[in-house]
């Protein structure tokens, strides 16, 4: 599938930078200690700690940048989710840039722990991409979409044909960069991997006021699997 294992090469190039910076300050350590015994000792000892702490975090980031294949349903009309999480907001608002207005809305939580690959929700073209710089919110609150560091996508379906849907790629206080892996022309299919948030964010869904939301409040949604909502 186009885009696979992007997300793990981000993490071999985390953990391959702060493995250097583990080297390096531990070689700083035990060349200004080369004169005095003592401080080589403790050199000594505290780079068995770094190296700990440093596997511990390198196991962490290769299990958060686990990036499965979807098992995409084969429904022509099905909107899928783009994001692995939690839903916590389902409501009306008004996205003015893309959908022109009024519009339904599904917000999904990433926690920590969740994959950060996004999917894409429907087979078609992007054919709106805007990247907006902002503050770095915890991404808990759903309003952090308002200020938060964020990335518009706009979506013209191919089935059925000519319908509208965006997704909104939220930044969080841990996660301080989006990373897209499409842009404004491309055509994707329904499940492609599209983007990759790092470290904890949101996603909020927006579809047309006739569309009938298939899931509910609470509900635990699978990038590229979960049918969220259908075209009427």
């Amino acid at each position: 599938m186009k885009h696979s294992g992007r997300a793990r090469k981000a993490a071999f190039k985390i953990i391959l930078f702060t493995l250097v910076a583990v080297i390096v300050l531990w070689g700083l350590s035990a060349l200004a200690a080369a004169s005095a015994a003592v401080i080589t000792t403790i050199a000594f000892v505290i780079f068995p700690f770094l190296f700990v702490v440093w596997l511990l975090f390198a196991i962490f980031t290769l299990y958060f940048f686990r990036d499965p294949n979807p098992r995409v349903p084969a429904d022509k009309n099905a909107i899928l989710s783009p994001a692995h999480g939690k839903v916590d907001v389902i409501d009306t608002t008004t996205e003015p840039k893309f959908m022109g207005g009024e519009c339904q809305r599904i917000s999904v939580f990433l926690s920590v722990i969740d994959i950060h690959v996004q999917n894409a929700p429907v087979s078609g073209q992007v054919v709106f991409f805007e990247y907006t710089e902002g503050e770095f919110m915890n991404a808990m609150k759903s309003e952090c979409a308002l200020h938060n560091e964020n990335a518009l996508l706009g979506f013209e379906a191919t089935e059925p044909p000519g319908v509208k849907m965006a997704i909104r790629v939220i930044a969080g206080v841990l996660a301080r960069r989006i990373v897209p892996y499409v842009k404004a022309g491309d055509v994707v299919q329904k499940g492609e991997r599209i983007g990759l948030v790092q470290f904890g964010s949101r996603a909020d869904i927006y579809l047309p006021l006739n569309t009938k939301i298939k899931i509910k409040l609470g509900d635990h949604v699978v990038g590229g699997e979960t049918i969220i909502a259908t075209f009427e």
